[in-house]
């Protein structure tokens, strides 16, 4: 082993600020002189004077740091500097701020891990904070509006604090387009701290952070409203990648109130205790959810349990409500608003899976409004009717709203009549939350937490516009981000391991006769009629034209009858209801009883006069039924072998 020979020579790089002359401008840049370090003499790289040096290594040295970005002054084109200066090299000759900061963050440590000697003149005015430095994040409560916050993100530079958010938010405005900002060759972009120091941040964290917040201060700069919380613990994430240390030194509740929402829960499902007066086993995904809905509680936050439907929406709001009651946060009363047809099965779930839970009914001519109770059930038209009594005298401890999408359209009675009702926390229940448009999300929100989207004109600009007209998917994740922690959807297909096992058996029905005759030509017309629109308006703009041709082949693949078309009604029986009504006399022949669903409500209609004339006892409901509660108790109490749904 032989030890390495010591270099003949050390590279001596001093950084410092000069003017540069450019053609008619004077640029303000960074200037490099480079020397080398012979045995405790230095001599200037560009000196030919001296002999006895290593040219070689002076040589590999210029093009480690012409690799770094420094330019040689000597082949700049234009360009001059003070008279007697002694400059070497020259760092972004149009000044640009980030080239600079960035030469001095990542090239100069390189430098020196290299075993440069780098000196940086004290007044250099693009010097970068080290790691040492920490950032730190604050909000506190606003003085006159406690449900609103300031908030500032910064860094501490010699014990004091910095709030950074002016000059990012400055930058941002002043950039205009994001990508002439974050540029692919740009290795940091610049945040200006002080008259000297920069904070460099790295372009990938600066595009979170622009996405941040260009949702917290969209057209505003003031203070925050409360619902915006969980955007501050995306923004510290955004700003912090672990190179230095990030320190909270705001209001502790607004901490928990941003990384409670934005986390989740904090135990999880199976650690969540069930209260003891609850009736039944929650399966985990349920239990899930009563965790979320009690987080939400907890951090004074609505949201929206969007479960498909079947999945148990109704028991996790029980169970809810029943842990605020026996955890002594009950002292008002808890009111669910629902369908008319609703309102027994609301109370008799109660009654069955909590018991100990006080229930009153607020409904029908002679009602009468029981505070002491600790649920009331009411629906929508009597809360539209009875808005101005429930609203100025009945404050409560929860607002459930059942079957959410009745208030779908924010200017209806019954929607501008539930926003008026005082409660402290607010509950969103809906298999199908956006059936429409975005402008049913909206209206939602503007009940469970009012200004959390905006107001609906700039929801509409921000949103709506761009995503259900243009397609821009860069606003729908906006729009998810915002809406994330106040929303909890699970489908069935999503919860299948946790259900009762389901046998699906698929049986093929081969169409014949008249009534395939029938599938043909309506099929052949169709296809004529959608390539015709696709050619005229394009693939986009034939989406009616699709589903329509679509609808009327599964019409009459159902039943001929379903077919608005003269050829159809000509047509007598129906190959797939054959089957269905043999399959029935199977099934009711072995004991068992049947659910039957069709989305057309005319098909069921159809299948009722088969079963009717078959003497088969059954009962139906659809969208039409004014009484849901009962077709429902005669299937459940075996007074019909079928249910037509």
């Amino acid at each position: 082993m032989y030890a390495a020979a010591p270099a003949k020579c050390t590279p001596c790089l001093r950084v410092f600020a000069e003017t540069l002359f450019v053609e008619d401008e004077e640029v303000r840049t960074a200037m490099l002189r480079l020397d080398f370090e012979y045995h405790g003499r230095r001599v200037r790289s560009s000196d030919p004077r001296f002999g006895g040096r290593d040219r070689d290594q002076e040589l590999q040295a210029a093009r480690v740091l012409e690799g770094l970005g420094a330019i040689e002054l000597a082949y700049l084109e234009d360009c001059a500097v003070a008279h007697g200066a002694k400059v070497d090299y020259i760092v972004a000759a149009d000044g640009d701020v980030h080239a600079l900061c960035a030469f001095a963050a990542y090239a100069v440590p390189q430098l020196r891990t290299m075993g440069w000697r780098v000196e940086i003149d004290g007044e250099f005015p693009w010097q970068v904070l080290d790691s040492a430095a920490p950032l730190y994040a604050s909000a506190d409560p606003d003085d006159k509006r406690p449900d609103w916050f300031a908030l500032e993100l910064g860094v501490e530079v010699d014990g004091h604090r910095i709030d950074l958010l002016p000059a990012l938010l400055d930058m941002l405005d002043s950039a205009g387009d994001l990508g002439s900002l974050v540029r692919p060759s740009r290795r940091c972009v610049a945040v200006k701290v002080d008259d000297k120091h920069w904070l460099p941040v790295p372009p990938a964290r600066m595009k979170l952070l622009a996405k941040v917040l260009g949702e917290l201060y969209r057209g505003n700069r003031g203070k925050l409203p409360a619902m915006k919380a969980p955007l501050i613990a995306e923004l510290c994430a955004s700003i912090h990648d672990g190179s230095r240390p990030l320190r909270w030194v705001g209001d502790t509740r607004i901490r928990e109130q941003a990384y409670g929402l934005a986390l989740g829960p904090r135990r999880s499902a199976t650690e969540m205790p069930m209260p003891p007066g609850l009736c039944a086993d929650l399966r985990p995904y349920q239990r899930e959810g009563v965790a979320w809905l009690q987080n939400l509680a907890a951090h004074d936050a609505g949201g929206v349990l969007a479960d498909d439907m079947g999945l148990g929406k109704t028991l996790q709001t029980i169970a809810h409500i029943l842990i605020e009651k026996e955890c002594g946060r009950l002292d008002r009363p808890a009111m669910i608003v629902t369908l008319t047809s609703l309102v027994g099965n609301w109370k008799r779930e109660i009654e069955r899976f909590a018991p100990s839970l006080t229930v009153s009914i607020y409904h029908g001519p002679d009602r009468e409004l029981d505070r002491t109770t600790d649920i009331i059930i009411t629906t929508y038209p009597i809360v539209a009717r009875d808005r101005d009594e429930l609203s100025d005298d009945l404050p409560l401890h929860m607002l459930v709203l059942d079957e959410a999408h009745a208030i779908k359209n924010a200017s209806a009675q019954a929607a501008e009549a539930v926003r008026r009702l005082d409660a402290r926390h607010r509950v969103c229940l809906s298999g199908t939350p956006i059936e429409n448009h975005l402008g049913e999300l909206w209206s939602l929100f503007d009940f469970l937490m009012p200004g959390m989207l905006g107001a609906r004109d700039e929801f509409t600009v921000q949103f709506r516009q761009p995503i259900e007209e243009k397609g821009d998917k860069v606003r729908l994740e906006a729009l998810r981000d915002r809406v994330r922690p106040f929303i909890l959807r699970r489908t069935k297909d999503a919860v299948a391991p946790e259900l009762p096992p389901k046998t699906n058996l698929v049986r093929a029905i081969e169409l014949t006769g008249p009534q395939r005759e029938l599938y043909e030509s309506i099929r052949l017309a169709a296809h004529a009629d959608v390539r015709k629109n696709i050619k005229a308006r394009g693939l986009a703009g034939s989406q009616i034209a699709i589903l329509d041709a679509l609808l009327k082949l599964r019409q009459v693949c159902c039943d001929p009858r379903l077919v608005s078309v003269d050829a159809a009604r000509e047509i007598e029986g129906s190959a797939k209801l054959q089957v269905l009504l043999e399959l029935i006399g199977q099934q009711l022949s072995d004991g068992r009883r049947i659910l039957i669903f069709s989305q057309f409500a005319r098909m069921l209609g159809l299948i009722s006069e088969s079963l009717l004339a078959r003497g088969t006892k059954h009962v139906a409901l659809t969208g039409h039924t004014p009484d849901r509660q009962k077709p429902i108790d005669a299937f459940t109490q075996g007074k019909a072998d079928v249910f037509l749904i």
